[in-house]
């Protein structure tokens, strides 16, 4: 294993181990590396159902010919005004919107990110975003109920935060989605025959493996994130 990295024939024993419906800890254990770089090497190479081992080890290929050494390239200084923020917490908003989160909702989210305290009273967002408290209240509700924000007490009043979590929660919420999904699919192809049989039973296939993939995903970030 020169340079530890991974060998053509390594990138066939981790393709077959995914045709046979094997974990990633299964496919680990049996080439005698840690999961991690399994899962690492799967995901960039076309994720479970895309792998391939010979794309797999050309890609890695070119990828290593690109690389040339060099001064790692530095970031050009941004000043922090109270426009240049505002202007970034739109353009958060509706990347948010554009994937699926309400507009509401994604506007009080981009406020808690961009806060320097990470957290907001309900008076506080709805007077930064200049809308009715209703609206404020509507929206806390729906990121409270997917475990995407938290609430503290301070004083009398509540205060809204959001933590350096945020995204092992937000994956979280999608794979109660993906469960959902393959669960439901799966009851129905028990109910129908024929093609419409078959087509809910390869969606509940899909989701099931998703969400098998997902969830070693999200404990290998768990494990290994800093806290």
């Amino acid at each position: 294993m020169p340079g530890n990295r991974l060998t053509h024939d390594e990138r066939r024993q981790i393709a077959s181990g995914l045709t046979a419906g094997l974990t990633y800890a299964a496919i680990a254990r049996a080439m005698g590396r840690p999961k991690s770089t399994i899962i690492r090497e799967v995901a960039r190479n076309g994720g479970a159902h895309g792998y391939r081992a010979g794309q797999a080890h050309q890609a890695t290929q070119w990828r290593a010919r690109r690389r040339k050494p060099g001064p790692a390239p530095v970031a050009e200084p941004v000043e922090r005004t109270p426009e240049a923020v505002r202007d970034f917490e739109t353009e958060f908003a509706e990347m948010m919107a554009a994937t699926g989160v309400p507009a509401m909702m994604a506007r009080v989210l981009a406020c808690l990110f961009t806060g320097d305290t990470g957290g907001s009273t309900a008076a506080e967002l709805a007077a930064r975003l200049e809308v009715s408290p209703a609206s404020v209240s509507k929206a806390v509700g729906w990121l409270e109920q997917r475990g995407l924000i938290g609430r503290e007490r301070e004083g009398r009043r509540q205060r809204y935060v959001i933590d350096d979590q945020f995204g092992y929660r937000a994956w979280q919420a999608s794979l109660e989605a993906m469960t959902a999904w393959a669960d439901v699919t799966r009851r129905g192809a028990g109910l129908v025959d024929g093609p419409a049989g078959a087509r809910l039973e390869a969606t509940s296939r899909f989701f099931r493996h998703l969400r098998k993939d997902m969830s070693e995903a999200a404990e290998h970030w768990r494990r290994t994130s800093p806290r």
